[in-house]
């Protein structure tokens, strides 16, 4: 059986031709993060429209744990599209 696809390839794992879309979110108030402003700051949306759009859920996720460890969080990665 053929088991590989582009999509999931472990070799490229960044690289995503799914349609899917994930973004941050903070677990105490819902709100949404992006990445606004001439200095490139994190700012906070209150609507996934307005969230920065992760290609892979990897890529959310890395951010995500990141964040949480300089304290930013408690923040989760939601799957948008």
């Amino acid at each position: 059986m053929h088991f590989w696809a582009p999509e999931i390839d472990p070799a490229h794992p960044m690289d995503c031709t799914q349609a899917e879309r994930y973004a941050v979110q903070r677990l105490d108030t819902g709100v949404y993060l992006t990445v606004g402003g001439d200095d490139q700051h994190l700012t906070e949306v209150t609507s996934s429209k307005d969230a920065y759009l992760f290609h892979t859920h990897e890529a959310a996720l890395r951010a995500a744990l990141e964040l949480n460890e300089v304290g930013q969080g408690p923040l989760d990665v939601v799957k948008i599209e």
